[in-house]
């Protein structure tokens, strides 16, 4: 969940774009097609271009091409591709898009789409040159945010590259779209072609990027030796810089809600928050947040913190820390995750405050572990929440988004032999920094190309922002926890069958989660898509109440009212189909958070008088909050 709707950057490009040629016609249009391409993919990947075969090489197109660039590497997280090095110009991908890749010597274009595509290209490329040679004091227009600049348009030479660039991608996009095969393969081939078009833009070769050049010639050359400084920068940390990370501390000016650590295992640590009212409801709220990353998205700073907003509203907030794993837990399980972690947090939270019942709340995947955790402890005889709050969260794992393209049987396979329990060692680690670089390059452009061209070319350091630094600061996981959750919810969608899977010991069924329940989705979420968040109204039993957000998986969830930003969408009627209940939906302005609060308030009790201090005689404070695991850095 990295990332990824942090800047909320839309772009407006002629979308970047795949390759797919048609087997039979590709050489056809090879010659007409080669000139352009080169000019308009520069540096070291003029001569592969050149070369591409739009139709011929080895008897199959693009084989040799993407022979070297897209090889098969130990593939990253979910079975996505991998991501370039900071700085790098393609990367590798993941076996499933080597194999897409590869795959396209058997697909074809159908010769009549192809023909028209062709004389499409040939006429939009002669009126771009047309325009270059004959007004050159004209640009072409160039409707991308990457060639916004006066330099781009100002300079002929720039703004033809732009120009044959941005056609160039529309017109393979357009290939993709055509080529003859099952869906899935289709989008496949566009993903990953498109990661490679997006490396290829003209604005990420300094050769190539006027804005650049003209600094480096301002500066005296100062740029680039910045540029290069953060490069080094760069490759030491072991990232990307998507921000100043030097302005920000946890504990300091991020996670800063007071509060006290008041118990700690091998998994994770259980904050208590200091009560900011006199008065505070009888239940009390448990927050679980996603272990892929740290708890602290939900408390940023004061003015986006939901966890100080919620104590704000006269709930007793208790939160889950994950410890960042190391190889001392590296063979934990998923059902470790639910009975030492989240169930362990339900009846901490239940023992500390003396409520039977308790308000809980799951963002991302720690809505998953807790919906399972709840299900089982139904299962056990045990009612402990009285009120289940999903923040755009997955409990049918049908439609899964852009997520689901690469993700197969060989895939998953790959991950359980690597790291899971059929591993030689039982279990290891999957690294953060996977993590992160795969949810980065679901947005390449805005999440990588973006601070290559300012960190790099230009040597400027990025602005802070603590969005962005809560971004790069990964976790690490279990492998046989990572593996089970792959193959169990996203490759065969296990979870949402009633008794299809055994969880701590018992059948998993969501069905018998029986508490009102508050789901929530972004409606513009790649991650989480808003369908799939919207599937959990199908499998929950109890009152259920739905709402859609605008934005994406971060910002649309993190919209604190004061902002007086965005809108969501309301509806008392839960059809089946989530498009239905859109088009009946009525859009309200502002935060979603307001609507929540007075949710939560109403299945929450009586008030009574808020603590004195945090814990127990049981369970008294450890240290403060925000406690030492999620300082530990992967």
């Amino acid at each position: 969940m990295q990332f990824e709707e942090t800047m909320k950057h839309s772009e407006t490009t002629s979308q970047p774009a795949d390759q797919a040629a048609g087997g039979p016609s590709g050489g056809a249009w090879a010659a007409p097609f080669s000139a352009p391409f080169a000019a308009a993919f520069p540096g070291p990947f003029q001569a592969a271009f050149n070369a591409m075969p739009f139709g011929a090489s080895a008897g199959a197109p693009f084989g040799g091409f993407f022979s070297a660039p897209f090889s098969a590497s130990s593939g990253p997280p979910f079975g996505l591709p991998g991501a370039p090095a900071a700085g790098a110009g393609a990367g590798s991908l993941a076996v499933p898009i080597g194999e897409a890749i590869a795959a396209l010597g058997q697909l074809k274009v159908p010769l009549p789409e192809l023909a028209e595509m062709q004389a499409d290209y040939l006429q939009e490329a002669a009126r771009i040159w047309n325009t270059a040679v004959s007004q050159p004091g004209q640009s072409p227009a160039l409707p991308d945010r990457r060639f916004a600049a006066a330099d781009w348009s100002g300079t002929p030479g720039a703004a033809y590259t732009a120009a044959m660039y941005l056609l160039n991608a529309r017109t393979l996009m357009k290939l993709a779209d055509k080529v003859e095969a099952d869906e899935k393969t289709r989008q496949r081939i566009r993903f990953a072609v498109q990661q490679w078009v997006d490396a290829c833009a003209p604005s990420n070769f300094l050769a190539f990027n006027p804005e650049a050049l003209r600094k480096a010639l301002e500066t005296g050359g100062d740029s680039i030796n910045r540029g290069l400084q953060h490069l080094l920068q760069d490759l030491k940390q072991g990232h990307l810089s998507q921000t100043d990370e030097s302005v920000f501390e946890v504990g300091r000016n991020v996670a800063t809600t007071e509060g006290s650590v008041v118990f700690e295992n091998e998994l994770f640590q259980l904050i208590e928050y200091k009560p900011l009212t006199e008065q505070v409801y009888e239940r009390p709220l448990l927050i679980v947040p996603p272990c892929i990353n740290k708890y602290y998205i939900l408390d940023l700073q004061p003015d986006n913190s939901l966890v100080r907003y919620a104590a704000e509203q006269g709930l007793r907030v208790f939160l889950v820390s994950w410890r960042n794993a190391d190889e001392s837990i590296a063979q934990l399980s998923w059902d470790d995750y639910i009975e030492k972690a989240a169930i362990k947090a339900i009846h901490l939270t239940q023992e500390i405050s003396g409520s039977e019942q308790i308000n809980t709340l799951g963002f991302c995947v720690g809505g998953t572990i807790l919906g399972s955790a709840l299900a089982v402890l139904d299962a056990r005889g045990e009612k402990a929440a009285s009120s289940l709050t999903l923040l755009t969260a997955f409990l049918d794992f049908a439609d899964t988004g852009v997520l689901d393209l690469f993700i197969d049987e060989a895939a998953v396979q790959v991950r359980e032999l690597g790291i899971g329990e059929r591993s030689p060692s039982g279990g290891g680690l999957l690294r953060g920094q996977e993590l992160a670089t795969t949810f980065s390059f679901l947005r390449p452009n805005d999440l990588v190309w973006n601070y290559v061209v300012g960190n790099y070319l230009k040597g400027e350091m990025p602005p802070p922002f603590d969005l962005l630094y809560w971004n790069s600061d990964s976790t690490n996981l279990p492998g046989p926890m990572y593996c089970w959750y792959l193959r169990n919810a996203y490759l065969e969608n296990k979870l949402s069958q009633p008794g299809a899977l055994t969880v701590c010991g018992v059948p998993l069924d969501f069905g018998r989660i029986d508490a009102p329940a508050f789901i929530y989705g972004s409606r513009e979420d790649h991650i989480v898509p808003w369908e799939g968040a919207y599937a959990s109204t199908r499998l929950l039993k109890g009152e259920r109440r739905f709402v859609l957000g605008a934005s994406g998986h971060i910002a649309g969830v993190i919209n604190h009212p004061a902002k007086k930003k965005r809108s969501h969408w309301v509806g008392d009627h839960l059809p089946t189909d989530p498009k239905e209940w859109l088009a009946g939906a009525t859009e309200q302005p502002g935060s979603w958070w307001t609507g929540w609060a007075e949710w939560i308030r109403s299945h929450s009790g009586q008030q009574i008088a808020a603590p004195r201090a945090q814990g127990s005689a049981a369970y008294p404070p450890i240290e403060a909050a925000p406690g030492r695991y999620v300082k530990q850095k992967a």
